[in-house]
Formats: structure tokens, C-alpha cells, sequence
């Protein structure tokens, strides 16, 4: 069933359109900074520090997700916040450069947040773990499925609400190898990001006695090199997955099927869905999206109804689309955690992990939560197929 989004923009229109878009989404995640809560004990609010992309080539990932997760938020502080604690989420900017992460992250440790909530992306939130290590502060929700960040020694330190990255690539691939499809080339990111990504294809293929075709890689916030194009279009794959941003999937999507490319292009949910449909616009045309949250579109699940009630309150413009509807999923775990830690007494960062513990295995809203191992097969994922006319198919 095809569920209506937003009309892709004619092409003529579509990088102005996109430039306001950012301009405009930008300015509304800097207001969430005004007043800025300086430390966790100066307010009786519940303070969290999120550092993800408000600029850059992944800025439209970022500033949905930022807005998804305040929307929930604001949301639950005017219904009286957790046990009358309001929460606060204080985002910085990290243009998606783990340098800038690191800074941020420190700032976050220096002023006592009570938890890092949404880090976007695999090199910003692994530049952020020895910080969340040497000052147990916990990390939930980061915008990765890298298995960088699911180590067991992050075990009550990090909380990944999203499947795996690994979970993603087996979906993709017994899809195709059931369809005979075998013929798979990689186009990834050269960082932890893209390296997690290729590492989940090449195993779920070696279960079928397949490897990877070729690959070949971009660089981090860059523009794609020609010669990659031409590298993995020689090998004429049945599919090319994409482990990359959506600024350079787009791009290599439009370089490889004007150099002659007639295959399929599959792409993990890092790379946003609705930010490379508008990217793309016409030539979306059959891209394949693996997504980790339930449609935004589909009000048929308990938390697309709670997401588009939370919408239809709100005074603030918020794309329904699956980065937003992550980070209002991502909100929602979290403050349900809250609850249970304040209905055990006091909310503190113990009672917080215990509560997060004890949720393990259950779902909120319908969406099964899985921070643990023994429940990966529980995560949430799905494939999803874009068409030219704005829509997504799942």
C-alpha cells in the first residue's frame, strides 16, 4: 500500500526549496536552546544533551530527528512532564564531525546532563564513548546501528533503541538472495559508519557462500568520486547497497545510472529517507530504504497515532516522515523509563537504568524495545520502496 507524503518539488525548485528548508528547521532547533539549562542541578527540569547535525550534508537527519524527539517532549511537559520535572533536551551542533562531538560531549559531562539522548550518526557517537565511560553518563538512542556501540562492555552505559545496522543488511540480503538476486556490490562511507555497513552485507552474504561483488567508498561529508562510480557500474551488480549519507547516495544514484547503471539501489535508514527522496525527486523511482521505526504515515500503529496526535497539538511545522518519527519514538522510550523510575521513588540516573532494564523485551506504543543481545531478534525493521512521485511504499 502506497501512503501519501509530501510531493517531491519540481527539479527547477528543488535546491532552493531544500536550502529554506534547512534555513527554516534550522532556526527552529536553535530556539529549543533559549533559555539554555547550563547544568543538571540548577533546574528541577530533567536535563539531556543531544549533539547531532544542524548544518552540513546531514543536517535535514539531524534537525528531523532533533524536532521528532522535542515534539514528544513538549508534548509531555504540558500534560505535567515526569512526576512535574519537566524535560529539556539542549542540542549542539556537530555538523556530523566527530571532533565536534567530542567538544560537545564534553560540555554535556562538564554541566552534569542527566543523560545523552540522540546522537546522530557512527564516528560522532563512537568519538563520545570514552567520555560516556569515564563519567558513566548514560548515552540513549544514538542515531546508529553500528555494532561500535553495542559492545557488552557499554552495557547499562549505552541504550540502542534502533536494530543494527547488521540487522538491516540480513533483511536486504535474504531479500534478494530469495528473489536470486547474488550479483551485490557496497558504495560506503571510508569510517566506522560505512565499515559497519559493509561488514553486515559481506557476513549476511557469506551465509549464502556470496561475497560482495566490489566496493568502493566516499569520504565523510564530501562530494563522490568519480572513479567510484565507475569502479562498481564495470562490475554490472543486481544491487548496490548504499552505507552513506543521503547528499552523497543521491549523487552516486544520479552519476551511476547516467553512466548506463539499470540496477537496484538499497540503503540503510542512516541515510534518511524523506532527505533523499527530496534530493533525488523523480529519479527516487524504485530506491529500496531498509527503516527501524513504524511508518509515519501509517496510522494503523499505536505509536504513528500517538506521533500524529502529538503533531496535530503542536504550533510547530514537523515533517511526518521517518526521521522525525524516530526521534518522537526515541522521546517516547525514554520518557516512559522516566515513569517507571518515578513511580520507584526517586528519578535518578540508577533508577533510570533499572527502569530501562526492566523494559527491555516489551514494547511502548507497540514498538518492541530491544536494548539487549537475547531480544535482537525483536527489533523493529522493515524495507520500504521510494517512487518518483513523493511516496513510500512499505
Amino acid at each position: 500500500m502506497i501512503q501519501d507524503q509530501q510531493r517531491v518539488p519540481h527539479d527547477a525548485r528543488k535546491t532552493m526549496q531544500r536550502r529554506q528548508f534547512v534555513t527554516t528547521v534550522a532556526a527552529a532547533a536553535a530556539a529549543t536552546l533559549a533559555p539554555q539549562v547550563r547544568a543538571q542541578d540548577s533546574s528541577n527540569a530533567i536535563v539531556l544533551g543531544q549533539s547531532c547535525a544542524l548544518t552540513g550534508f546531514s543536517a535535514e537527519l539531524g534537525l528531523q530527528y532533533h524536532l521528532g524527539a522535542q515534539l514528544y517532549f513538549d508534548d509531555l511537559n504540558a500534560r505535567g512532564g515526569i512526576a512535574q520535572r519537566e524535560i529539556k533536551l539542549r542540542v549542539l551542533d556537530d555538523g556530523y564531525e566527530p571532533e565536534r562531538c567530542f567538544a560537545n560531549t564534553k560540555r554535556f559531562v562538564q554541566d552534569d546532563v542527566f543523560a545523552l539522548f540522540g546522537y546522530l550518526g557512527t564516528p560522532t557517537s563512537v568519538a563520545a564513548l570514552p567520555l560516556v565511560q569515564q563519567s558513566r553518563t548514560l548515552m540513549f538512542a544514538p542515531l546508529t546501528g553500528s555494532q561500535a556501540v553495542r559492545q557488552q562492555n557499554l552495557r547499562h552505559l549505552v541504550y540502542n533503541v534502533r536494530a543494527s545496522y547488521a540487522e538491516e543488511t540480513a533483511l536486504m540480503v535474504r531479500q534478494l538472495t530469495g528473489l536470486g538476486l547474488k550479483k551485490i556490490a557496497v558504495f560506503h562511507q571510508n569510517d566506522a559508519y560505512g565499515q559497519s555497513g559493509l561488514e553486515g552485507v559481506t557476513s549476511a552474504l557469506a551465509l549464502h557462500g556470496l561475497t560482495p561483488v566490489e566496493t568502493a567508498t566516499v569520504e565523510r561529508n564530501a562530494a563522490v568520486p568519480k572513479s567510484a562510480v565507475q569502479k562498481l557500474v564495470a562490475k554490472r551488480p543486481d544491487v548496490i547497497v548504499q552505507v552513506c549519507t543521503y547528499a552523497a547516495c543521491a549523487e552516486f544514484v544520479r552519476e551511476a545510472r547516467a553512466a548506463g547503471y539499470g540496477g537496484q539501489f538499497y540503503n540503510v535508514s542512516f541515510v534518511g529517507t524523506q532527505a533523499l527522496q527530496t534530493a533525488l525527486g523523480k529519479e527516487a523511482e524504485g530506491v529500496v530504504v531498509t527503516q527501524v521505526v513504524p511508518s509515519p504515515f501509517k496510522t494503523s500503529h499505536p505509536a504513528t497515532r500517538e506521533f500524529h496526535a502529538a503533531l496535530a497539538k503542536s504550533d510547530k511545522k514537523i515533517q511526518p516522515n521517518y526521521s522525525s518519527m524516530e526521534g518522537f519514538l526515541a522521546a517516547r522510550v525514554f520518557s516512559e523509563a522516566l515513569r517507571r523510575a518515578a513511580s520507584s521513588g526517586r528519578i535518578t540516573r540508577e533508577s533510570t537504568i533499572a527502569a530501562l532494564d526492566a523494559l527491555n523485551g516489551q514494547q511502548v506504543a507497540g514498538f518492541p524495545v530491544s536494548f539487549q543481545s537475547q531480544t535482537e531478534k525483536a527489533r523493529f525493521v522493515e524495507l520500504s520502496m521510494l517512487t518518483g512521485d513523493g511516496k513510500v511504499r512499505v
